[in-house]
């Protein structure tokens, strides 16, 4: 079988790769096959790292997931540098990103029904980017989650002024947050620390494992040779 390989951003936050190991044994576990999770930058192991590691456990070659949701710089620059490098080691294919396409938009919006109170503002709460066309595609996720859920939703980015905005919301309405995080971090860490004076703001956890269905069709989909759309 063609082995699970996760490539996550990384993060400094010490449960960041728990979350990343979670969602990689469970991807790896509905696919029948064996699973490593490797990190851009921060968190061990490396691509290159993980990709020598399944090929002394025999493995012949595996299927990259980038952990991203924006196909910006990391996905354009990071992840083909760290694929070259680890090709040396073991053949690989990279599959399409988890994105911020409609399957992504339906984990999002079932989170909130599970997790939000009735009452509350739902606020998508992603890293955010500098690039204009990926910070259009999250309008849209913003947009389709208001439309499955029924619910108002606002969108407020980590990097974009995140904290304060949250604290601004939330003195003014109860609001629940929806973290666009693979796992934990440190900027979910300032939003969370951002609710703390406000009791009627909830959150939701990150995604992790809430994930593994959209990493298991994008492996089968690079298996295939077919492209997510």
């Amino acid at each position: 079988m063609v082995a699970l390989l996760t490539l996550s951003h990384g993060s400094r936050h010490p449960r960041a790769r728990d979350g990343v190991r979670a969602l990689t044994t469970a991807a790896a576990h509905r696919l029948g096959v064996t699973g490593a999770d490797a990190h851009l930058e921060f968190d061990e192991p490396d691509l290159e790292g993980a990709a020598r590691h399944l090929a002394s456990l025999g493995q012949d070659r595996a299927i990259v997931v980038p952990l991203l949701f924006t196909d910006a710089f990391h996905a354009r620059n990071d992840v083909p540098a760290h694929m070259r490098a680890a090709a040396e080691s073991l053949p690989l294919t990279r599959a399409s990103s988890i994105g911020l396409g409609e399957d992504l938009v339906g984990v999002l919006a079932e989170q909130a029904l599970a997790d939000a109170p009735p009452h509350a503002h739902l606020v998508i709460y992603p890293v955010g980017t500098s690039d204009a066309e990926q910070a259009a595609r999250y309008e849209g996720v913003r947009g389709g989650v208001e439309k499955r859920t029924g619910r108002p939703t606002s969108l407020i980015a980590a990097t974009r002024g995140g904290p304060d905005i949250l604290a601004e919301r939330a003195a003014q309405t109860p609001i629940h947050l929806l973290p666009l995080f693979v796992s934990d971090g440190l900027l979910l860490d300032q939003a969370r620390t951002a609710l703390h004076p406000f009791p009627e703001a909830t959150a939701s956890e990150p995604l992790t494992t809430a994930l593994a269905d959209i990493v298991a069709d994008r492996y089968r989909a690079a298996l295939e040779g077919e492209p997510h759309v």
